[in-house]
């Protein structure tokens, strides 16, 4: 390899993934993440034709066509069916399908011809576990997050013991690669099997509350095993992108374990999150307004709108479910038209993915500066009139402050209950998704709750606010 070839090697490669970098960064600010994004695309589809260029691909060009045109396809179709209530699945879809192309690569690589490098063949083993266990864990997750599958966690007997011994079959089975090569065939269909099992062992024990972080640890692994795959393969450009990938993803992880004051050992390791939340079906009748039945005078949602100077909208999954993020911001617009502050607190595990609600929120034009991190606006509830609770449980719950061996004990909450009014508006008074039950639902003066579909509740208060 001349000097000029190598430069070419490394230096493309560097340049592109610079690339990728960069709109990852311009994606940490809503002005620029438009920019940011198809900045990377971008990056990535330069990559996909140095690639073509720097390989002879002559023998297998119209399979490579084929394949990318019915990928293309595929996504378009997905692009235009997929709504925005299903995005958590989709990108547990879409990490499965990374952990699923790493592990092909690897077993291609197992099972080539030419003899491989005792290195070539751990890290070819490795990227196959990895893989593996990221597509069925991503699976497992798509399909709790569809509903096709419980969402209450299942722990099987010896749930722990089971996942420990598999993991070790694994280490096992890659530290013999190298030693007996002749059984790298075996060693392929195990280590495929081991890394099903252990993906689903994972992904079948989390529960609702421990979704999110499931989801960005999954991201991670997909980007950790196409890394291993680059280093199987002698690819510099998918070392480094499975790197980026795997990196940021094991980031997000960090924020979200932080966020629910939990340990990464924990989600993998400890007790499941229980809980289930089951998904009513919608409706649009009248809102049930619940007030506290030793009060003197009845509860006039309208009217506490109407008095209220300043509001803190507090939006959750039942907000998402219900597809009511257009009647939240035109509700927002009213109550800024007629002088009230209006801002949003934005819980960092509110949803079912990472940034579930901004994504939502966005959507229909709410201004980035109106949306506020926990620890931003916490400490202002106790000088707000009414914090406006849409669809949300888990995240306002108090009882994560005195609920000990509870899923969420311990988890930072958005202190909704300082405010000066509290107005829940929720499909039912029951536990949310780590199962535990919010004593705001008990009743008091200062809190009013509208139960039933929160669109059908929000139409209600614009109605009563036109």
């Amino acid at each position: 390899m001349g000097l000029v070839e190598m430069i070419l090697d490394i230096g493309i490669p560097l340049i592109l993934c610079l690339g990728v970098l960069s709109g990852i960064r311009l994606m940490s600010n809503v002005k620029t993440a438009v920019n940011g994004n198809r900045l990377s695309a971008l990056c990535m589809l330069l990559a996909i034709i140095y690639v073509f260029l720097r390989t002879d691909v002559s023998g297998a060009l119209v399979h490579i066509i084929a394949g990318i045109t019915i990928g293309i396809l595929v996504s378009i179709t997905i692009t235009v069916r997929v709504r925005m209530i299903q995005m958590p699945q989709m990108v547990g879809l879409l990490n499965g399908l990374g952990g699923l192309a790493s592990a092909l690569a690897a077993i291609i690589t197992l099972n080539s011809v030419e003899p491989q490098s005792g290195f070539g063949l751990i890290t070819s083993g490795l990227a196959l576990a990895v893989g593996a266990l990221t597509f069925s864990g991503s699976m497992v997750a798509a399909g709790k997050l569809q509903g096709t599958l419980p969402q209450r966690p299942r722990v099987y007997p010896g749930h722990q013991t089971m996942t420990v011994l598999i993991a070790l079959g694994i280490l096992i089975l890659i530290t013999l690669l190298p030693i007996f090569p002749d059984i790298s065939g075996l060693a392929c269909l195990l280590l495929s099997i081991l890394g099903l099992l252990f993906g689903y062992f994972f992904a079948i024990r989390v529960g609702g509350a421990d979704m999110p972080i499931t989801i960005s640890l999954l991201n991670s692994t997909s980007g950790v095993a196409a890394g291993i795959a680059g280093m199987a393969l002698g690819d510099f450009l998918l070392v480094s992108v499975g790197g980026i990938v795997g990196a940021s993803g094991l980031l997000l992880t960090r924020i979200m374990c932080r966020s629910m004051n939990r340990s990464l050992s924990a989600v993998l390791f400890g007790k499941a999150a229980t809980g289930e939340k089951k998904e009513q079906a919608l409706q649009t009748e009248p809102a049930e307004i619940v007030g506290e039945t030793e009060a003197k005078e009845s509860v006039d949602p309208i009217v506490w709108l109407k008095e209220a100077q300043s509001v803190i909208i507090i939006p959750g999954y039942g907000m998402a479910l219900s597809q009511a993020q257009e009647q939240v911001k035109t509700l927002a617009d009213l109550l800024e038209a007629k002088g009230t502050g209006v801002r949003f607190a934005i819980h960092p595990v509110a949803g079912r993915m990472p940034g579930h609600m901004n994504v939502l929120l966005a959507e229909v034009d709410v201004p980035y500066d109106k949306l506020f991190e926990m620890e931003a606006i916490n400490p202002d509830f106790a000088h707000t009139d009414l914090a406006l609770v849409i669809g949300a449980n888990d995240v306002v719950n108090p009882a994560a402050n005195t609920a000990e061996g509870t899923p969420i004990y311990g988890m930072p909450v958005l202190s909704a209950e300082h405010a000066k009014r509290l107005m829940i508006l929720n499909f039912d008074t029951k536990p949310g998704y780590a199962g535990v039950h919010n004593p705001l639902y008990d009743g008091a003066p200062n809190i009013c709750l509208m139960l039933g579909d929160a669109k059908g509740s929000l139409e209600q208060l614009i109605a009563g606010l036109g």
